[in-house]
């Protein structure tokens, strides 16, 4: 017999309602009940009971915990990504009332592709320094995730600002360009490739087993334009490397990146010219209103960071 879920006790969306979901976010990003005890302040048995305390109002479970650790339910992934929309739109609220008495002040959720920070020419660091000091009462989150988590996030208001690759442009959003990648195709020591890496023909290229990332991506784009058909799928740049340097397959991976393992004698650039290819990477927000001053200052500073990039 079919049990009826009791109905959900939340209505209007009250203090107490939006402390248990930060608390409840807190849990998530933190990777479990004791993980959030020193973001959170507060006691493992405290955070226990408040998590009781939302699912109920929510008439929902929200997490597994026990023996074989902490997991989201499929409510409570879907909570999660309702939280975020929530808690930013809230974040973004502060921001404009800020905005108002003119101090950059409230929480800023920055997103950032993954591996960008390595780039030579990606100067994010440089930009979140001098952030720091220009608004130093924001509270700064970053956030990692692949091109279309973080282009919807940004469309959803999780995050004020995303940087990904502009291989495409989502409507709702509006993009500054930042920094440019160099992509090559590699082979490992073990490959029977790598001795002859310099004189490798395109023909043999595509006989090799090729590995891509299994998600829209520059990387992806390219594998169907230059017709090299996937033999594995890997979801992020480490994974792509340990399959070209386990000598099975061949890939993409940034130019700096591989270098140290090209330095080592474990990577090779297969040299033919028309299988690589150039990522630009842009600071993406949404469209629309004005960015609170909170947001416009990051990417002023992301902008200014960059300007060798675009005049060089």
């Amino acid at each position: 017999m079919h049990t009826q879920r009791p109905p959900s006790k939340l209505g209007q969306v009250s203090d107490t309602e939006l402390r248990l979901l930060r608390v409840f976010r807190a849990i998530v990003e933190s990777g479990g009940i004791s993980a959030a005890e020193p973001e959170l302040g507060i006691g493992r048995s405290t955070i226990s009971r408040q998590l009781k305390e939302l699912e109920e109002r929510l008439a929902v479970a929200l997490c597994n915990r026990g023996r074989a650790g902490f997991s989201l339910t499929a409510e409570g992934a879907q909570i999660y990504q309702s939280t975020l929309t929530l808690l930013g739109a809230l974040d973004s609220f502060r921001a404009e009332v800020a905005d108002t008495q003119r101090q950059p002040a409230g929480r800023l959720n920055l997103a950032i592709f993954e591996k960008s920070l390595g780039n030579p020419d990606a100067a994010i660091e440089l930009a979140i320094a001098r952030f720091t000091v220009r608004a130093p009462r924001v509270d700064l989150h970053v956030y990692g995730g692949t091109v279309a988590e973080i282009e919807s996030g940004v469309i959803d208001g999780k995050y004020h600002i995303g940087i990904v690759p502009t291989h495409r442009l989502a409507t709702g959003l509006d993009y500054s360009v930042l920094f440019e990648e160099q992509m090559w195709l590699y082979c490992g020591s073990r490959h029977p490739l790598f001795t002859a890496a310099e004189s490798v023909s395109p023909e043999e290229i595509f006989q090799q087993r090729y590995a891509g990332l299994g998600y829209h991506s520059p990387n992806f784009e390219n594998s169907h334009r230059l017709g090299l058909k996937r033999s594995a799928t890997a979801y992020d740049q480490e994974a792509i490397a340990s399959l070209i340097l386990s000598g099975a397959y061949i890939g993409f991976l940034p130019e700096h990146f591989s270098l140290p393992f090209e330095r080592e004698g474990k990577l090779t650039c297969l040299a033919q010219q028309s299988f690589s290819y150039r990522c630009q990477f842009a600071a993406a927000v949404r469209s629309g209103k004005r960015p609170p001053r909170l947001v416009t200052a990051m990417l002023e500073e992301l902008m200014a960071a960059h300007k060798r990039n675009r005049v060089g």
